[in-house]
This record gives C-alpha cells, sequence and structure tokens, in this order.
C-alpha cells in the first residue's frame, strides 16, 4: 500500500504565508497533530517512510512513527514545491495580481514564478521518486509511507490517481491526515 500524509502546523500555516522550501519547524499545534496522528493511525503497517528533509516534514514523520520501528529515509526529491521569491507571502491566494493566485485557483495556467519552479519541473522530480523508489517497494509488497507537504503530495496524488492540472488541489491535503492511494 502507498499512503501520503502532510506535515503538522507551522506558524506560517497560521499566518498563511506560503512556505515553499523555506525551513519553517512545526508549532506547538502541529506537534499534537503529529503525535495524535501517530495514535490513530499506529494500527497501520508502514514497513518504511519516505519524508521530505525540510524540518516540518522530518519533525512529522518522527512523531507520528513513535516508538515504531520503521525507517525513515530523506529524498529531496520530496521537498515542497519553490515558490521562489513569493515565499513569505501572506495571503497569496486572495493577492488578485499575483501568479500565486493562478497558482492556487487555476493551477493548470500557472507558469512559475522568478527563482521559483514549474509544475513541470516538481511533477519530474516526484514522478522520478515515483518510478525509481516507490515503485519497486510497492512491487515487493511494502507499505510505504511518503510524509511531505502539500503541493508536493497532490504531484503524486495527480501521478498516481492520473489526474489532469486542472484537479490539482482537488484531493485536499489536509495537514497530519492520512491518505491512502494505492
Amino acid at each position: 500500500m502507498l499512503y501520503i500524509m502532510r506535515h503538522g502546523k507551522t506558524e506560517w500555516n497560521e499566518l498563511h504565508k506560503l512556505q515553499g522550501r523555506t525551513d519553517i519547524p512545526l508549532n506547538e499545534e502541529g506537534r499534537q497533530m503529529a503525535k495524535i496522528a501517530g495514535e490513530k493511525y499506529k494500527d497501520i503497517n508502514f514497513d518504511v517512510c519516505y519524508c521530505s528533509p525540510l524540518v516540518r516534514a522530518k519533525e512529522t514523520a518522527k512523531l507520528v512513527l513513535e516508538g515504531r520501528n520503521v525507517p525513515i529515509i530523506y529524498d529531496d526529491r520530496l521537498k515542497e514545491m519553490s515558490f521562489g521569491i513569493y515565499e513569505g507571502m501572506e495571503n497569496p491566494a486572495k493577492a488578485t495580481d499575483s501568479p500565486i493566485r493562478t497558482f492556487f485557483k487555476e493551477p493548470e495556467k500557472y507558469k512559475g514564478v522568478k527563482e521559483g519552479e514549474t509544475f513541470y519541473e516538481l511533477f519530474k522530480r516526484t514522478g522520478e521518486f515515483l518510478k525509481e523508489v516507490v515503485m519497486p517497494d510497492l512491487n515487493e509488497g511494502k507499505d510505504v509511507l511518503i510524509v511531505g507537504h502539500g503541493a508536493m503530495n497532490s504531484s503524486i496524488v495527480c501521478q498516481i490517481r492520473n489526474l489532469p492540472l486542472s484537479k490539482f488541489w482537488d484531493a485536499g491535503i489536509e495537514n497530519c491526515k492520512l491518505m491512502k492511494l494505492k
């Protein structure tokens, strides 16, 4: 089985700031969310956890899997999408003149931003990760957990479920909620 989970909440989530690659830790609520998720999902088997190396995902994975003998392997291809000069922007989906609004409202029209990443780049790196790492594990019958981020996880959902870019946000990737994909 393949499962994904988004990291717990951070201060920037609370402030509605665009995080992207900015390495923001969990806040206390986020840590509690991860601990609760660990208890809630304790009976689900995971043979391995692949995780973004960003601190908010690392903290989440460690708390969710605390007390379990599940290896956590970090991979740069699981980092959040880069939003370049827009990282740290408050309420980006509300700014009518921002390309980040397009990213959230009409993802199929998003072209990327200065110093940021395009959907093509995001899908390329996560697709390679799925093909090179996850699929061989699944073919061996392993139960795989990926702990990551909203946009990065959505790219995995789109690829596994063969969804068009216009449906990028349809899965509704919630903090610390386990989603079974395959």
